[in-house]
């Protein structure tokens, strides 16, 4: 993807889905197909992006998407049809914001993010809108900025609460929040966020849509061992991220789990541990060119420095700093 393609992009679809409709009957070429096929398309690039290991594969669909995206919206006439592309461009730029973040480029993905809950807002979904301003709050923990995540979190809680009970999006901004109280040293607040977000194992099998929204209580137990982890609690860290483990887990997933059970070895002094863990994470940063799994394993190394005087330690460090990094 052109980063500049997509950041024009995103300026010219900003203007128009604060553009009023229109009682015109007619709509163009674009906008119609958008409104016959679109939403099958875009469930079909969500279940891509999660099944794929190097993310970025989805990047030409979506660059093409966003480009159709604009062109619809700039034909579209009704309100109906302008509500219900601005639905489908909140939920598109939600995808090219994961892509964003993927690749480390935190500043493009927020700003995807923003404008998906702009278009959220503007289509009346709340739900839609709650999870932009989620993903949004995920970029500020993972630049290390918790307390910015904080009212990102607290807005989308409260839009969530306005959204449609029987979806999982306030028990995922819990979730998320509990990452935040985290960060900052809050074990109540933490642990009273994580015992909400399991109030999702309550919901019904149809809690989410396999796309914007995925949330559906798998990711537990490696939310608990990471926060656990922040908050130096190895002992309930551990038990948490082993159950983790032992579930199917995406490529991307596992290497997160397997970098906190390496930090894990680190605070115990565990140097086999922090190497066997290590090891196996430095191969899926390579086979999937993720800048999330090189971020993860950038601050691992970050924590090395008590055991470096071990050569396999050092080692691994070097490793570390000559991975190839998605830019």
């Amino acid at each position: 993807m052109k980063r500049r393609d997509v950041l024009g992009l995103l300026a010219v679809t900003g203007a128009l889905v604060t553009l009023p409709g229109s009682d015109e009957a007619s709509r163009g070429h674009a906008a119609t197909a958008l409104v016959e096929t679109g939403e099958d398309l875009h469930r079909s690039l969500w279940q891509v992006y999660t099944l794929s290991d190097s993310k970025q594969t989805v990047l030409p669909a979506v660059r093409k998407q966003l480009d159709a995206l604009t062109k619809g919206l700039a034909e579209a006439r009704t309100a109906a049809d302008r509500t219900r592309l601005c639905t489908m461009t909140a939920d598109i730029y939600q995808l090219a914001g994961e892509l964003f973040f993927d690749a480390n480029r935190y500043t493009d993905a927020a700003q995807c993010y923003t404008l998906a809950a702009q278009a959220a807002h503007t289509g009346g979904d709340h739900d839609l809108w709650a999870c932009a301003m989620t993903r949004h709050a995920y970029v500020e923990l993972y630049a290390r900025r918790a307390f910015a995540a904080q009212p990102l979190l607290a807005a989308a809680s409260g839009i969530a609460r306005r959204g449609d009970s029987a979806l999982s999006t306030r028990y995922w901004v819990a979730a998320v929040q509990a990452q935040a109280y985290a960060a900052m040293g809050d074990i109540d607040g933490c642990t009273r966020a994580l015992d909400d977000a399991e109030k999702v194992l309550f919901l019904g099998g149809h809690s989410h849509n396999g796309g914007w929204l995925r949330f559906d209580g798998s990711r537990l137990a490696e939310e608990r061992g990471a926060c656990y982890l922040q908050l130096g609690r190895p002992d309930l860290a551990e038990d948490a991220l082993t159950a983790a483990l032992a579930q199917p887990l995406s490529l991307r997933r596992r290497a997160a789990v397997l970098s906190d059970l390496a930090a894990l070895g680190v605070h115990r002094r565990d140097i086999d541990q922090v190497v066997h863990y290590a090891e196996t994470v430095i191969g899926l940063a390579g086979q999937s060119n993720s800048g999330f799994i090189g971020k993860k394993l950038d601050g691992l190394r970050g924590s090395l420095a008590p055991l470096m005087s071990d050569g396999r330690v050092s080692n691994l460090d070097q490793r570390i700093a000559a991975l190839q990094r998605t830019a």
